[in-house]
């Protein structure tokens, strides 16, 4: 037989496209338009019964509409022309086009239909754009109306090209939409399912090979398909096209198909290439088209993570919020993840990833009376190897992932596992092998995942997560009709409406001796993440640790005097605080405006804790005018106990300072710090070890300046490549010294001046009396574009691998390249420290709010020793999606601790981040807790949710080894008991209460939560 296969093809192509979709709507009339445009105004958008008061003028079809970012109301008026709809596969339907661009489901223009009683009806999309004339509830007349968004198209083709459009102030004013067909129209539903049946088919048939009968069976059925349509009368002869493909669609699928359980999802960035402020919408546009669908198919299943896009809908379409209650007991909307956004998971300290479980779980809980068993991230850039702990914590049970799937270099080899994390916790994972959280489930993805999955012959089941997402959307009809038509069809895998949970309790039962990955899933892309936008992230790490200072003073003076705790306030700000760790904003990969967002935001936490934290120390202290130091460390500070408040004690010797070759020594007796004439660290030596840390002939706080032009996603990656084009920062512009005295002990300030490029550096280096680290404080006036900015330490340390803090204990990462593995990790985070040691001697490098850093590792020609250089990510300039991020002043602080321990490191890591506060005041506070071990780190003091006035105390083993140690209450205590992160009594290994104390006998990195009952 001759080929003819691609002949067919064609033919289909061009029939479906000219003759099959115009007679999905054949006849249409246009309705009458009248508009109000929202003025430029701070609190726009505003809410629909204001915009409904507004006097709508005539609006001219066909007109350019849309300044950046604005908003037109349009309100459409119209009567059905008799007996459309009345047939048996017709219906009536408003369509409306905005003016959309058919390339993308999203990034563009939006809209949502709204009754004239301020009821949502559904939302408008490029590919959703249909609204039922059921819907309306006027019978044949329509007048509804429509909240049009102008939300610029920022993806321009994903060419990464700068944009101004990511700031209001630069967006400008020239519309950029043109408004399309907004039409009464006659759907016929013979043609759309005949349409459906088309698409499902032939892009099986693409899947399949050549050599398979099924595909030419499927191809001959399309043929007949196409002989028996009428060009001239498609919807005429609908139904008995229909019938030509009955009989290849009724055909099963093969017994050891893989299975797949498909879930409806929308993943809807918090912030992104849009504000805050847009996300609210986005949020309630599609959750009004899921409830729509819902309403058609009671059995669609929609997977919704994210509780603080809940609470906005809750706080702000209160109608829609009452409407997602009564789906969530059916079991159609089903919340997921139990998180209250889905965060990064590299950067958030330990306890606020403890509290994203925490206010996720129980605002689903106390608005939907469901507990989420899964954490669910499908889209965050790499995954700490502290999750499986801090997820079972919280008292769930799964995980999953897509983003690994990006990957550069190495692939994953599993797609259901036990993920086992650093404290040795195992946590059931899927990574889907459909490689996307917004399939619409085309034959081209379904045959992706199958042929895909890596763990055939053991388990058989995956997860494919449905709708468009990113900026929303959510699942569509067709999708749905593409659902059923999958659910048993030859060559296809079968296909299942249904949850996360459905799925993960499948894929228990299906695959039993699970495979185990350790440690952190490194993502091998957005590497830059861990640096872009670096105000966001000392905003992130500064508010982190004012919480945990606000909590602490605030329940000690509860428990030590009764004074009110704050508990809505702090909820409140903690809250915000999770919200800028959204996946796009603390990691720097958002338009403008949502980083002057988070500036801002970051800003007013800062305002409010500091006021909160005054209050308590003022009620905890009494009135005096005596100085005290409130030590909010888990570590004695200047003589004062940790968590306690005392009169300071300065220890140690003064400063010595010599100049030396056009430079200066600084000496406490404890470190010897050498800077030379260009502001460079030649020695530092630990007097107790007698050691010299600095590698001969080599350097500490050396500054370099790379290009930095990532192939794509400039915000998001660092390429490799960055390394060959570098320019070492060794001269200065001056090196001068200056003394702070401060009491009987004056401290030196070595201040070196030079330029990065364009940008002026100053440096000011420090050593304080008892202190065993130098401080580097680097203040930039940062004006580069498309440069990154490192501080470097070039250490004689042989490092086989290093250790970098993360959520609740630290991370070892090998330093030697010897597979693609470590290779791929050529920058990685840590929180506010990392080491590097050999046996008997470390160093410890802790930071402010840097997260970016790497350590390489090079054999000296001349001694054969070992030279590690640990390097700081200070600054990006990246130019996409923000083309001024990280313009300006800058203030970055650094450590660097000779002879360190692992101990030494942590508690370097709270030195840097804890400010000494004073406050004057009238006596100390015993603090309320003192822990016997100093591997046991106290990481938050609370009292607990319920309002009991119980104290709450996380605590974690912080060396990475068997630690005992005791916890004692230094108040009255009824009992105490082990809760989870939700403070729920829970049995808790190693931990055997008392009275008012604790026996602890906890494994490396064990999280621990205490209930002190009252």
């Amino acid at each position: 037989m001759h080929d003819d296969r691609r002949l067919t093809e064609v033919r289909l192509e061009r029939f479906v496209r000219d003759r099959i979709i115009p007679a999905v709507y054949p006849r249409s009339v246009p309705l009458a338009l009248s508009s109000w445009d929202v003025p430029d105004v701070p609190d726009e958008p505003v809410p629909v019964l204001e915009a409904l008061r507004q006097d709508f003028t005539p609006q001219e079809h066909g007109a350019a509409w849309g300044r950046p970012w604005s908003t037109k109301w349009l309100r459409l008026q119209g009567e059905v022309p008799d007996a459309w709809g009345s047939g048996a596969d017709t219906a009536v339907e408003i369509v409306v086009d905005l003016g959309f661009s058919g390339i993308l489901p999203g990034f563009q223009c939006e809209g949502i239909a709204w009754r004239s009683d301020g009821t949502i009806i559904k939302a408008i999309s490029p590919r959703n754009q249909y609204i039922p004339l059921k819907l309306l509830g006027g019978g044949m007349s329509v007048d509804f109306y429509v909240e049009a968004a102008a939300n610029p198209d920022l993806t321009q083709g994903w060419s990464f090209a700068a944009t101004p459009y990511g700031d209001k102030a630069t967006a400008g004013a020239e519309p950029n939409y043109r408004l399309g067909r907004i039409v009464i129209a006659e759907l016929n539903q013979a043609v759309w399912e005949l349409q459906q049946d088309i698409w499902t088919l032939s892009g099986l048939m693409h899947e399949l090979p050549t050599e398979l009968p099924r595909r030419h069976e499927i191809l001959r059925a399309l043929e007949r398909m196409l002989d028996i349509l009428d060009p001239d009368d498609v919807p005429g002869t609908a139904a008995a096209g229909r019938a030509a493909l009955a009989a290849v669609l009724a055909r099963p699928a093969y017994a050891s198909a893989h299975q797949l359980v498909a879930t409806g999802h929308a993943h809807i960035d918090s912030a992104w290439l849009w504000p805050v402020r847009e996300t609210v919408r986005k949020c309630a546009r599609t959750f009004s088209n899921v409830l729509a669908l819902m309403d058609e198919d009671p059995d669609f299943v929609f997977s919704c993570s994210s509780a603080q896009q809940l609470a906005w809908i809750k706080e702000l379409y209160p109608e829609l919020f009452g409407r997602i209650r009564e789906k969530v007991k059916t079991g159609q909307f089903v919340p997921v993840g139990g998180m209250w956004v889905e965060s990064d998971t590299n950067m958030p300290g330990g306890e606020a990833m403890a509290r994203q479980f925490l206010e996720g779980k129980s605002f689903f809980l106390a608005e939907f009376g469901v507990e989420c068993q899964e954490a669910w991230l499908p889209d965050s850039f790499g995954y700490s190897a502290a999750m499986p702990q801090i997820v079972k914590s919280a008292g769930s049970r799964w995980f999953l992932t897509q983003k690994i799937s990006w990957n550069q270099v190495n692939r994953m080899p599993h797609h259901t596992f036990n993920w086992e994390g650093i404290d040795g916790t195992r946590l059931f994972t899927h990574f889907p092998p459909v490689d996307t959280y917004n399939s619409e489930l085309s034959a081209r993805e379904l045959a992706h995942a199958e042929r895909n999955y890596r763990d055939h012959g053991r388990g058989n089941v995956s997860l494919v997560p449905f709708g468009y997402g990113d900026g929303g959307g959510g699942p569509t009809r067709e999708m749905l009709a593409a659902a059923r038509r999958t659910a048993d069809l030859e060559g296809s895998p079968k296909v299942q409406v249904g949850s996360a949970a459905n799925f993960f309790a499948r894929a228990e039962a299906d695959y039993e001796s699970l495979p185990v990955w350790v440690g952190e899933m490194y993502l091998e892309l957005h590497r830059g993440t861990y640096t872009s936008q670096a105000k966001t992230k000392l905003g992130n790490r500064r508010s982190e640790h004012l919480l945990r200072e606000a909590e602490l003073w605030c329940a000690t003076a509860a428990v030590r005097t009764g004074h009110p705790y704050p508990a809505a306030e702090l909820k409140r700000l903690w809250r915000l605080v999770l919200l800028q760790q959204f996946h796009d904003i603390l990691p720097g990969s958002s338009i403008a405006w949502v980083h002057q967002d988070a500036e801002r935001n970051y800003a007013a936490v800062g305002r409010q804790l500091e006021a909160i934290i005054a209050d308590a120390g003022t009620a905890v202290l009494g009135a005096g005018g005596r100085n005290f130091l409130l030590n909010a460390a888990p570590h004695e500070r200047a003589g004062v106990p940790a968590l306690g408040i005392a009169e300071p004690v300065r220890a140690g010797q003064a400063v010595l300072v010599t100049e030396a070759e056009g430079g200066y020594v600084l000496d406490n007796g404890i470190i010897r710090a050498v800077i030379d004439a260009r502001g460079l660290l030649t020695s530092l030596l630990d007097h107790a070890s007698g050691r010299e840390a600095i590698a001969p002939g080599q350097f500490g706080n050396l500054l370099e300046l790379h290009r930095d032009t990532p192939n794509e996603w400039d915000a998001w990656d660092i390429d490799a490549f960055y390394r060959r084009n570098v320019t070492a920062l060794t001269e200065a512009r001056s090196v001068t010294l200056e003394r702070d005295a401060r009491g009987d002990s004056p401290d030196a300030v070595v201040v070196v001046e030079r330029l990065a490029g364009s940008s002026a550096v100053t440096q000011r280096i420090s050593l304080e009396p008892g202190s065993g680290s130098l401080a580097i404080s680097t203040a930039v006036d940062w004006q580069e574009s498309e440069k990154l900015l490192k501080l470097g330490f070039a250490l004689d340390v042989r490092a086989d691998r290093s250790a970098s803090e993360t959520q609740f204990g630290h991370v070892f990462r090998p330093t030697h390249l010897n597979t693609s593995w470590e290779v791929a990790k050529f920058e990685i985070c840590a929180h506010r420290w990392i080491h590097v040691a050999e046996p008997g001697y470390g160093v410890a490098v802790s930071n402010s709010a840097s997260y970016g850093h790497d350590v390489t590792r090079t054999i000296r020609a001349d001694d054969g020793g070992t030279t590690t250089t640990v390097r700081l990510s200070l600054l990006r300039a990246p130019k996409f999606p923000d083309p001024a991020a990280d313009r300006g002043r800058h203030e970055l602080n650094v450590t660097i601790r000779p002879g360190a321990s692992i101990a030494d490191a942590v508690e370097e890591g709270y030195r840097t981040n804890l400010s000494p506060r004073m406050i004057r005041g009238a006596h100390g506070v015993v603090p309320l807790f003192t822990v016997v071990n100093q591997a046991l780190v106290i990481e938050s003091v609370k009292l607990a949710e319920d309002g009991s006035g119980d104290v709450i105390v996380r605590l974690y083993e912080s060396l990475g080894e068997r630690s005992t140690g005791v916890v004692t209450a230094h108040f009255d205590v009824a009992s105490v008991h082990t809760v989870d992160l939700l403070e729920r009594a829970v049995a808790a290994a190693g931990v055997t209460p008392g009275r008012d104390s604790v026996d602890l006998v906890l494994r490396p990195f064990q999280l621990v939560t205490l209930r002190f009952v009252r």
